[in-house]
């Protein structure tokens, strides 16, 4: 119960103190220039899981347990593949073995994204809901993974959860501003990070967020 105390309390504070990032696509200002940015390298880039909208909400909270979480959908498949079609396309290069969380619908939008060989199945990239004691390690984990170096020329993907990133980032990426499928462009800074926007790669009409508590 204490996460989400701390989520709401995040969620609540007043917008004038930390306004909330608005995500672009590729197309747009602003998002053409995360990509400029992205092209140059020693980014991080975190993906929250693709789209699923229409399918059963978590019950079980089990890591293993298809059929008790939340998974993504048809159209979230079709999101995922595209997310790894517009890198390509857009130029900007990536390390391998891209990181995803275990909740499936994290590690399946990886899997389809950028293919299941180059993906590194951690518990680092846990949801809040399934890290039960490890959550405080499981925030640190994020924070670590947003701070360390990435070598310019290539930028490091994550793929991972939208609770964490709250928690971690605080009120910027709060509220509505982080959809599913979107990623989060962070600057690493060693022993901190700053995220420098949120970009959607393919977005869907109507897409972005479920409608499970």
């Amino acid at each position: 119960m204490w996460r989400r105390s701390l989520l709401l309390l995040l969620m609540a504070a007043p917008a004038a103190a930390q306004d909330r990032f608005v995500p672009v696509t590729a197309e747009q200002p602003d998002g053409a220039a995360l990509v400029a940015r992205l092209r140059q390298g020693g980014l991080v880039l975190f993906f929250r899981h693709a789209d699923t909208r229409g399918m059963p909400c978590d019950r079980s909270f089990r890591v293993g347990d298809r059929d008790g979480q939340r998974n993504i959908s048809p159209d979230g498949i079709a999101q995922s593949r595209r997310i790894g079609q517009r890198l390509a396309e857009l130029g900007i290069r990536t390390a391998r073995p891209v990181l995803a969380g275990p909740v499936y619908r994290a590690r399946d939008t990886a899997e389809h994204a950028f293919g299941a060989a180059d993906v590194l199945v951690t518990d680092s990239l846990l949801a809040d809901d399934y890290s039960g004691p490890r959550l405080g390690w499981v925030l640190a984990e994020h924070r670590r993974l947003f701070s360390e170096p990435v070598p310019r020329g290539t930028n490091r993907v994550l793929v991972g959860h939208r609770t964490p990133a709250i928690m971690v980032a605080g009120e910027p990426v709060g509220g509505r501003a982080f959809p599913e499928g979107g990623a989060l462009v962070i600057e690493p800074r060693g022993a901190a990070f700053r995220v420098l926007g949120i970009l959607e790669l393919a977005p869907l009409p109507g897409g972005g967020f479920h409608n499970c508590g």
